[in-house]
């Protein structure tokens, strides 16, 4: 019975650690000459990160900017790629992060974005509350729960990055079919031309009287 219960107070504390965390992860299309902003509620003295990638469109890059709750702009960027920003805030408040694609007259873009707030107390802290060492039971737990954390963290980039390869792989694709179209009508273009040369050359001409 008390083995039981261990597992599920270390299952219950990990879910309740998980959900503590504000994250706000999304992959959306960006329009060209358009601009998307997004909103999320942070209190005093937290630390927060702004993870974003461009993953197909254009030059595969975008302008960033994030402001704090009065206004005051953060951090910004121009024309990236890809880029990561740690920040702890000042003051609580509604902080305000916006990409655009104003400088782009025809293409758009899908971008990527991982805004997380607040960090993640060590699980070990809160199993140490009864003042008893962790059973092997619970060591293992923890050490699942690091492990599936970084395991997460790999596969989302090795899936933006999978992404991006294919969307690449597809508009060369596509340059070389029509680049062998082009090719394909040239040639024709030039057979047909040489024989009607010949023709002419050899063509009978007639004398008129």
């Amino acid at each position: 019975m008390n083995w039981c219960g261990g597992l599920f107070v270390t299952c219950f504390v990990a879910l309740l650690l998980f959900l503590a965390v504000e994250c706000t992860e999304l992959t959306f299309e960006l329009e060209d000459n358009a601009r998307q902003c997004f909103y999320e509620e942070i209190q005093k003295e937290v630390k927060g990160s702004l993870e974003f990638q461009v993953i197909s469109g254009g030059n595969y890059d975008v302008d960033v900017v994030l402001f704090d709750e009065g206004g005051k702009t953060l951090y910004t960027v121009q024309k990236k790629q890809y880029d990561s920003y740690p920040f702890t805030t000042q003051a609580a408040g509604v902080y305000k992060f916006c990409f655009s694609n104003e400088f782009s007259t025809f293409s758009h873009k899908v971008v990527y974005f991982d805004f997380q707030a607040g960090g993640e107390a060590p699980l070990t802290e809160e199993m140490g509350a009864h003042h008893t060492a962790l059973t092997q039971m619970e060591t293992s737990a923890v050490t699942i729960h690091q492990d599936l954390k970084i395991t997460t963290d790999y596969q989302t980039h090795h899936r933006l990055r999978e992404s991006q390869g294919r969307d690449m792989a597809e508009y060369l694709n596509e340059r070389v079919q029509w680049w062998s179209v082009g090719e394909a009508f040239l040639i024709v273009s030039v057979g047909i031309c040489q024989v009607v040369i010949l023709r002419r050359f050899f063509a009978e001409k007639r004398s008129t009287i």
